[in-house]
């Protein structure tokens, strides 16, 4: 809880598998947002150091408002307002995402992957429809007017398809239903069962969103994809589980 037990305004949950090359510079980045918040971190079986610079954040007292991190940054981070959670095996974005959520305290929740695909400056738009009362849940999208790194034509391609079909079921006009950012009022999470535990939770969150009938709003955001050389894990294989999960959950529930 923030000062006086009250809930903070925003919680920031982060998925983690196996990327210490980012995370640090990624949770400064996050804190450099100014927007009260606490960040949840949950660390995916990850086998590359990522988890051990975790358990050192984590060991770090809530009273130390910044600690100096390991090199090669070298330099402070504030810490009090992070806490972070293990699963005990990697058991894929959704379930660590299921896990944040659980732990979240905030009055709104916003899904922030843990590479530097998504900048959190685009915050501020991506919270103004829920502060103005005007939605409920928020996606973020790369195709409407946001700077972004051109890569992958047939990704795109594939992304257009599921978009598409997502929203002929849905009834929604999304232009990017696998867009990383997403905020959520913390009502909304609490009257949803979600259990995929991989990538389809875009397409599993998103049909249980239009059947609960809450109000959807779209803004643009910056995008700087990643090659796989780079560290990009989402495969072909990932978007059949999407385009099953798609009919599953709009046609049987």
């Amino acid at each position: 809880m923030g000062e006086g037990g009250s809930r903070p305004k925003l919680s920031v949950v982060i998925p983690v598998y196996n990327e210490r090359a980012t995370i640090e510079e990624l949770l400064r980045r996050v804190q450099a947002v100014e927007i009260e918040k606490e960040i949840i971190v949950v660390d995916d079986g990850s086998t590359d150091g990522t988890g051990e610079f975790l358990q050192m954040l984590a060991r770090i007292p809530q009273q130390s408002p910044t600690v100096p991190t390991p090199p090669p940054a070298g330099s402070l981070l504030r810490t009090d307002n992070i806490r972070v959670f293990f699963q005990d095996r990697n058991r894929g974005k959704g379930a660590a995402l299921r896990r944040g959520f659980k732990e979240a305290q905030g009055e709104i929740i916003l899904v922030q992957d843990a590479d530097l695909e998504y900048d959190p400056r685009d915050y501020h738009q991506l919270l103004e429809p829920t502060e103005r009362g005007m939605a409920d849940v928020v996606f973020g999208s790369r195709f409407l007017g946001g700077p972004h790194r051109v890569l992958f034509f047939w990704h795109y391609v594939g992304n257009r398809f599921l978009t598409i079909l997502s929203d002929m079921f849905t009834d929604l006009n999304l232009s990017d239903v696998s867009a990383g950012y997403k905020v959520f009022r913390r009502e909304v999470l609490q009257q949803i069962e979600l259990r995929e535990d991989g990538f389809a939770f875009d397409a599993e969150v998103t049909a249980k969103v239009a059947r609960g009938g809450w109000r959807v709003y779209e803004v643009p955001i910056s995008y700087w994809g990643r090659t796989y050389a780079e560290g990009k894990k989402i495969t072909w294989r990932d978007g059949i589980k999407v385009f099953y999960c798609i009919l599953r959950y709009n046609l049987f529930g």
